[in-house]
């Protein structure tokens, strides 16, 4: 298998190298790791300890599928609501208190409105 150069990688993939040296989950604190697609975000609770996700959701799962309301900020609405799910399934399990996993994105926009949704719906980081 051929290692990866950071010159061989997106500017993206190297800021989520940078950021994962840092950010690890544990079983006390898991690790919110956060994907974002052109249309969809994807988020996960992740013991890096064990390898096993604990909770899980995106905007395609069936508790959010068309809930987002037709407005002018629909993706940033679906992330928040992402972020509540995703919290509300976490706190079901035991989960708390995570650390926060940007995946090399901007703390900005979609992101950022995961990242509320969460701390909405309780869970700290």
């Amino acid at each position: 298998m051929a290692v990866l150069r950071s010159k061989d990688l997106t500017p993206r993939l190297r800021r989520r190298r940078r950021v994962r040296k840092r950010v690890v989950g544990s079983a006390q604190r898991p690790r919110l790791s956060v994907f974002r697609s052109a249309r969809h975000i994807y988020a996960q609770v992740i013991d890096d300890a064990d390898g096993r996700t604990v909770a899980a959701a995106s905007s395609l799962s069936p508790e959010l599928r068309g809930a987002t309301a037709a407005s002018g900020k629909r993706k940033a609405e679906a992330a928040k609501r992402v972020g509540q799910l995703v919290a509300q399934k976490a706190l079901a399990r035991g989960v708390r208190q995570v650390v926060f996993d940007r995946g090399g994105y901007l703390y900005h926009g979609r992101v950022k409105a995961l990242a509320d949704g969460a701390r909405d719906a309780g869970l700290e980081f």
